[in-house]
């Protein structure tokens, strides 16, 4: 008997995986093998009055992309086709992606969704989400007795 040195984060790492292997899956168990989804990179900034999300989505045209804000939750979704040749060549390695896109992700309550605006320019999607006047920090002076 070989005595191994317990990891609690290997075994969260796992739980996560199967997790996102069964919401990958159509209910079921098993993947849908006829539509490939994969999930939109992000980065989201925190400035002082805005919050930032930038989505990396390369070679995909604005019209194919489908951006919503409700209930504070922003989603983006598309399709991106595959363009099919003919020539018979095989693959040595296939790491664009195609088919159906999706992301969402919780937005703080503390962003005002009326006033959002979205930018894409080679192929980066910029979203602006601007803190609500009402719910900013407010520094509250300190009076010394």
């Amino acid at each position: 008997m070989v005595m191994m040195r317990w990891d609690p984060f290997k075994e969260m790492r796992k739980l996560d995986e199967a997790f996102n292997r069964t919401w990958r899956s159509n209910g079921d168990g098993l993947a849908d093998a006829d539509i490939e989804r994969w999930a939109v990179p992000l980065d989201v900034v925190a400035e002082d009055d805005k919050i930032l999300v930038k989505a990396t989505l390369p070679g995909i045209k604005a019209e194919d992309i489908n951006v919503t804000v409700e209930d504070d939750l922003l989603t983006i979704k598309g399709e991106t086709k595959e363009k099919h040749e003919e020539r018979g060549d095989k693959y040595l390695l296939r790491e664009r992606r195609a088919g159906n896109f999706y992301r969402a992700i919780r937005l703080p309550d503390t962003v005002d969704t009326e006033k959002v605006e979205t930018v894409y320019a080679d192929g980066v999607l910029t979203i602006t989400f601007p803190k609500a006047e009402a719910k900013k920090a407010k520094r509250l002076e300190i009076k010394v007795a």
